[in-house]
């Protein structure tokens, strides 16, 4: 593009302050988010309109040549501060940008000599775009600086959570997240992919979004960490993310009420994560409480209290011989009429006695898998009386 007239140049430059005023006057009467915007951020908008005529001046006057070594974003934008651009979204800045090259596409041509009326109309939608261009760059940047800054946030709440922080810490953190604590949460742990974090984050995020979740993730070392809101079902829930997680097991903790209860479930989930290697033919994700025998093995206390309350405990309770039929049937290799033998009972009472272990507990000695976590059961009831 050939650089214009003097003459048309100095009519231009000499309206540039009605220009703006007429393109914040049209923002005014064409877009009501506009009218709704405080007196400030209205000055900020009316010194980015006044800043882009000036550019566009420069540029009419360099042929169009400022771009190519200048960003304009940074002559432009850089007239309101960097708040703007959280204020007022990407959507509404190509409105006001569209409103402006309107008003200067109707105005600039009548400061233009005859020859060049064609001419400066093709310059304004160049600039236009180069505008355009220039505002994503912002917005981009701004993503950019928010996203890496969520991201340590992100970390730092999970940090808090593995570390068992208190809950007003949890609480101010997730504020600044804007995590809205949709009943209940679970906390979900699996290796991570590996590769950048932000697009490790990224994918979790957009998963969730397409599950309808609320979650905050977090990668410590080579594990994935996510806390998980509104999930009814949280295991349910941890296969709707699970294509964010690498290879190997995906462990999911209890659901709890709240986040500031969410160590509980994180301190499960991050056990289970440590023993399911014990279990090979484990499904993916397994909630924590299924691999309550490996983690017993593997030392944590949690699940060895599990065990001797919520199961030797609770068959204690029931009486009726129930534990004296589970050792007589895993001490028979698991043969009903052997059992029943050793017990001088009926292979029907047997069968009655292992109906009610798994009411009272939730595992059927019938099942192999269920038969170890109430063999563990009874070793550590047994190991543990008092405590």
């Amino acid at each position: 593009m050939n650089p214009l007239l003097p003459g048309t140049l100095r009519r231009i430059e000499r309206h540039a302050g009605a220009l703006a005023s007429a393109a914040v006057a049209r923002m005014d009467e064409t877009l009501p988010w506009f009218r709704a915007l405080p007196a400030d951020q209205r000055s900020w908008v009316m010194l980015v309109a006044q800043a882009g005529v000036r550019s566009l001046v420069e540029w009419l006057r360099s042929g169009g040549t400022v771009a190519a070594s200048t960003e304009i974003s940074d002559e432009v934008f850089a007239a309101a501060p960097r708040a703007l651009a959280r204020v007022i979204t990407l959507t509404h800045t190509v409105q006001l940008i569209k409103v402006t090259v309107d008003v200067a596409e109707a105005e600039v041509p009548g400061f233009a000599e005859p020859a060049e009326h064609e001419a400066l109309i093709q310059a304004i939608l160049r600039f236009s775009r180069e505008i355009a261009f220039s505002a994503a760059r912002v917005y981009a940047r701004a993503a950019e600086s928010r996203g890496a800054w969520d991201a340590r946030l992100q970390a730092l709440l999970v940090d808090a959570l593995l570390r068992g922080d208190s809950s007003d810490v949890l609480a101010s953190r997730a504020a600044a997240l804007g995590w809205a604590d949709a009943p209940p949460v679970a906390v979900v742990v699996g290796r991570s992919p590996g590769g950048d974090i932000t697009a490790v984050l990224h994918a979790v995020y957009r998963a969730a979004r397409r599950a309808r979740l609320e979650v905050i993730a977090g990668v410590h070392g080579d594990r994935l960490v996510v806390v998980v809101g509104g999930a009814t079902d949280p295991v349910a829930a941890a296969s709707a993310l699970s294509g964010g997680f690498g290879e190997g097991p995906v462990v999911v903790g209890p659901a709890v009420p709240s986040l500031d209860q969410a160590t509980e479930s994180a301190r499960a989930a991050l056990a289970g994560f440590r023993a399911a290697p014990a279990w090979p033919g484990a499904p993916s994700p397994v909630a924590a409480d299924d691999l309550l025998p490996e983690r017993a093995l593997s030392g944590d206390m949690d699940a060895r209290r599990k065990l001797r309350h919520d199961v030797f405990g609770a068959l204690t309770r029931a009486g009726s011989g129930l534990l004296e039929t589970l050792d007589a049937f895993f001490a028979s290799g698991g043969v009903l009429e052997s059992a029943a033998r050793e017990l001088y009972v009926h292979p029907n009472t047997v069968r009655y006695r292992l109906r009610r272990v798994a009411e009272v507990t939730a595992l059927s000695p019938l099942d192999g898998r269920d038969a170890f976590a109430l063999r563990m059961a009874l070793t550590v009831g047994r190991l543990d009386p008092g405590t």
